[in-house]
């Protein structure tokens, strides 16, 4: 740098900064275009291989592909509903056939065992979007012209119309929530009027970069995009490109007290922190890519896009910050201004009183936070994983949830959303009786050529039927599915009717069943793929080992509080299939970046101070940044609490208060204690390891 011009010194971070401009000013847009490619159809992410998904493709043989039925219901002021009622019913949602959206021939309208209610099934396309409202209106507006009747709509299509409800305005509320947060956080650490304004826009270049790059893929069918997937993302590229910015400007600021000169601070800046910062995201990246091994699309779809908003964060981090930095100097810190003894451990008080503490008694900090995290960690199996019933799904009310109630109050719970079987038309009988003979089946027919079960002779296409199963329970329930299981074994053991099971209650029981396996699969390859980018980092083998080891045991203590925290202070009572995935893949991914961060700065520190030294050294001055990194990964992940549904406030608490464990405990204490204790082994196989100069040839931090 000395040897450089000075004209060239300053051209390269001013073309960068206009660069970053550029694409801000065109691709920013981009970050509020995303619902224009997502789709909330849960039907687009079935398991591509499942029983379910078999039968999909089967009914489009009898010109009844798939569907989104919306149930009607009537009630009628607490009196029996009358023939009149039920004939104004019929004539009403049947004219709804030929409209837009509409598929096929509405059912009549049905009365209920009890008289006082009545119900119809208006078959929907699946496809419908933005236009899904319009179309349910439109049934509404029909149903409630019965006289003295109250209309509700419940089923597939009414829970499908609440959930992108739920989304709307995801871009704008989430992303305002989640910058508001990190500008609070930033403003209060670091004192400081324009870094933290820097450190935003540096992140919401990223995003915009991320979301063009997505929209573009997704706009071809390249990644399917949902509305989780969308929010995730906002939040995991504000929140990367956050910490790693947090990473460098302390490192910027080190080296600027240090050196004086700008231009030559920022880039050993760059140089000191570019190992930390792209092994972290390496992890991140490459534990997100995981997910392609995934036998559910919206898994395989967050792989890739997670993995995008992470390099787009990593790309900004790296090359906007720094010329920003460069050219702004000691002004991108004012009112504060970097001292020379900023570049030491002296003047981190809060980090020397840890690292006294560490050193003082390793083996008792250690041993004891591992207990505590055990005892923790031993009520992660109470969560239950097995999928949330409908009237949890939403954190507040909606409109299907209560439709579904009433339907539940007057029908039987699979009303109107049957289990379909497709069968051999030879066996239609047998697999018939045989589906009436499961315990939680009220009843089975085959459907006729007008497209309803049980009203004639029976649709025959290319040698097969459809035969409809009204289950017992709500179609939602762990019961509906319980007797789907049951429905199976008993249509599959009929001779020569080759019986498949579908519908949504089994699409459900399927989704369920895959994630199941893709934890066993995709885990282990995810902590591999850590391990080994640790080996690779570190140039050791124990550490790495203790440090997944550590993020294990916080994930597990994580999902024991978790499992306290559901149950018994928000009311669910489980998660949906996909969460402790989720919840698996981000935290520990992201909550080895914290550990990646400090060991990094460690092994530098040993390498002149000795083991002992080299982490105390390490733990103190790195403590500040990464506390404030954690905090600020945990606000941003907690912004998605303000999207009312059950599975991202679930992954929300799951993530803020993991990382915050992690980075209160684990990092500040857990592993600095473990590797004081283990000593200069700790670095096994490594030169480190065979330390034979006295690791005391400096006083330890002393508390003040």
């Amino acid at each position: 740098m000395r040897n450089t011009p000075r004209w060239a010194r300053w051209l390269v971070p001013l073309v960068l900064l206009v660069v970053w401009l550029g694409v801000g000013g065109t691709l920013g847009p981009y970050a509020g275009k995303l619902g224009e490619v997502a789709t909330n159809d849960q039907a687009a992410f079935l398991p591509q291989d499942a029983e379910s998904t078999q039968v999909l493709t089967a009914r489009e043989a009898f010109d009844q592909g798939e569907t989104v039925p919306a149930i009607v219901v009537w009630t009628a002021d607490g009196t029996r509903v009358t023939d009149a009622q039920r004939t104004e019913a019929t004539q009403a949602i049947g004219g709804l056939a030929g409209r837009p959206g509409v598929v096929g021939q509405p059912s009549p309208a049905f009365l209920s065992e009890d008289g006082e209610a009545m119900q119809a099934v208006v078959q929907l396309e699946p496809d419908l979007g933005e236009e899904l409202p319009t179309v349910l209106g439109e049934v509404r507006e029909a149903a409630g012209a019965v006289a003295d009747t109250e209309a509700e709509i419940a089923g597939p299509a009414a829970s499908q119309a609440d959930l992108s409800d739920a989304f709307a305005g995801i871009d704008g509320l989430l992303l305002g929530v989640a910058l508001a947060a990190v500008l609070l956080i930033l403003l209060l650490v670091y004192r400081s009027v324009l870094l933290p304004f820097v450190i935003i826009l540096g992140a919401v270049f990223a995003l915009g970069l991320a979301c063009a790059v997505v929209y573009a893929l997704a706009d071809r069918d390249v990644v399917r995009v949902d509305g989780q997937v969308q929010g995730i993302l906002s939040i995991l590229v504000i929140g990367a490109a956050t910490d790693y910015a947090l990473l460098l400007a302390a490192r910027f600021r080190e080296e600027l007290a240090a050196r004086g000169d700008r231009a030559a601070a920022a880039m050993a800046a760059v140089r000191r922190s570019f190992g930390a910062i792209t092994a972290s995201a390496a992890t991140v990246a490459l534990g997100l890519l995981a997910l392609l091994a995934s036998d559910l699309t919206n898994n395989r779809a967050l792989g890739p896009v997670g993995a995008i908003g992470i390099v787009c964060a990593v790309l900004s981090t790296l090359t906007f910050l720094p010329a920003v930095l460069a050219l702004l100097g000691r002004a991108a810190y004012w009112p504060a201004r970097p001292k020379p003894s900023d570049a030491t451990v002296e003047g981190h008080g809060v980090w020397r009183r840890v690292a006294a503490v560490v050193d003082k008694a390793p083996r008792k900090v250690w041993v004891s936070t591992a207990l505590v995290l055990t005892a923790f960690a031993a009520f992660s199996p109470a969560l239950s994983s097995k999928g949330v019933p409908l009237d949890e799904i939403f954190v507040n009310d909606a409109p299907s949830v209560a439709a579904q109630e009433t339907l539940g109050k007057h029908f039987p719970g699979g009303s109107g959303n049957p289990a379909v079987i497709i069968a051999s038309a030879d066996r239609a009988e047998q697999v018939t009786a045989a589906a009436e003979g499961t315990e939680g089946v009220a009843s089975a027919a085959a459907v006729s050529a007008s497209g309803r079960p049980g009203t004639g002779d029976p649709l025959v296409v290319d040698g097969r039927v459809r035969i409809d199963a009204t289950l017992e329970a709500a179609a939602d329930s762990d019961a509906a599915k319980d007797t789907v299981e049951r429905l199976r074994e008993q249509v599959h053991a009929v001779p020569d009717a080759d019986a498949i099971v579908g519908g949504y209650t089994a699409q459900q029981y399927d989704t369920q069943q895959t994630a199941a396996r893709d934890r066993t699969i995709i885990v282990p390859v995810v902590l591999a793929i850590i391990l080994l980018i640790l080996v690779m980092l570190l140039r050791s083998l124990l550490v790495p080992v203790l440090l997944v080891a550590t993020v294990a045991l916080n994930f597990l203590a994580t999902l024991g509080v978790s499992a306290l925290v559901f149950e018994h202070l928000l009311g669910f009572s489980g998660t949906d299939a996909s969460v402790p995935l989720y919840g698996f893949v981000f935290l520990v991914a992201l909550g080895v970046d914290y550990n990646i961060f400090l060991m990094s700065r460690v092994r530098e520190e040993t390498l002149t101070h000795g083991t002992r030294l080299g982490v105390l050294r390490g733990l103190t001055t790195t403590g500040g940044v990464i506390t404030s990194a954690g905090v600020v990964l945990a606000a941003t992940f907690a912004a998605l609490m303000v999207i009312p549904l059950a599975f991202l406030v679930q992954i929300a608490f799951i993530v803020a208060f993991g990382v915050l464990l992690d980075t209160l405990v684990v990092r500040s204490l857990l592993v600095p204690a473990l590797v004081v204790d283990i000593g200069p082994k700790a670095w096994w196989p490594s030169a480190l390891a065979r330390e034979s100069r006295p690791d005391t040839a400096e006083k330890p931090p002393v508390a003040v």
